[in-house]
């Protein structure tokens, strides 16, 4: 994933203005005795480790398509920090007794149908898909993040640590507007469908699988309710604006 928490970049979610309670304030021994709250949880880790091992392959193909062996070196550095995520939440999965490539399994689909439908056509479509896409999911996950136990809050914060990719991009991508205004038309528009594209998933993702679906409304993790979605979508969009103005783009 791209976006550190720290950064402005990130939405300000619930975790960091309220006192945990509920599920929040619990450890994983405590919270897991809830059937539903471990399939939620197990859910949230086999989505997020398939993400991280699309964003590896993602990365190592894209590599292909720099235009310098520095630039090269580089997202094979950003490929192989995401293939590490991967190995912390197939190794979570294990220890709490879930099978890592059954738990990827219901989220292949859907992460590759968007990958499918949000190929890019050069280096710098590439760029700004990992930069705005892979934001959008960690500013997903991080929103869920909050409502964890804290085992597992701090194990989905971690795995979404800045891999470098996001300083790299708007660097990449800004130059590169300065150097031909007219990119920036078009990285504007494919940064568009992109968002689009993202939130339309996370929603299908999230609509498919009922444990998650009842965390997010409040369900099992506590905090959530229907109005609370739609704050958090809110809060994610804000989010990609300011991303789009880093990058020297209209939202």
């Amino acid at each position: 994933m791209t976006t550190p928490d720290n950064t402005p970049d990130a939405p300000d979610t619930a975790d960091s203005a309220v006192e945990h309670t509920g599920v929040a304030a619990q450890d994983w021994a405590q919270a897991s005795a809830d059937p539903q709250y471990r399939a939620a949880v197990v859910d949230l880790l086999g989505a997020l480790a398939y993400g991280e091992l699309a964003a590896f392959e993602r990365l190592a193909e894209d590599a292909k398509l720099a235009p310098t062996l520095a630039d090269k070196a580089e997202l094979a550095k950003m490929a192989s920090a995401e293939f590490h995520h991967y190995e912390k939440l197939r190794d979570r999965l294990t220890e709490i007794g879930a099978e890592p490539t059954e738990s990827m399994e219901p989220f292949v689909a859907a992460l590759d149908g968007f990958h499918k439908q949000t190929a890019p056509s050069d280096w710098l479509e590439g760029l700004v898909k990992a930069y705005v896409g892979d934001s959008i999911a960690s500013d997903f996950y991080r929103e869920v993040a909050a409502r964890l136990d804290s085992d597992t809050r701090g194990l989905v914060l971690a795995v979404l640590d800045d891999t470098g990719h996001a300083s790299f991009a708007v660097e990449k991508v800004r130059a590169a507007i300065d150097a031909d205004p007219r990119v920036g038309g078009r990285l504007a528009l494919w940064a568009r469908r992109l968002m689009g594209e993202a939130l339309s998933q996370s929603q299908r993702v999230v609509a498919d699988r009922d444990a998650l679906s009842t965390m997010l409304v409040g369900g099992v993790a506590d905090g959530f309710d229907l109005a609370e979605v739609g704050r958090m979508f809110s809060r994610i969009t804000e989010a990609h604006t300011k991303r789009m103005a880093a990058l020297g783009l209209a939202a």
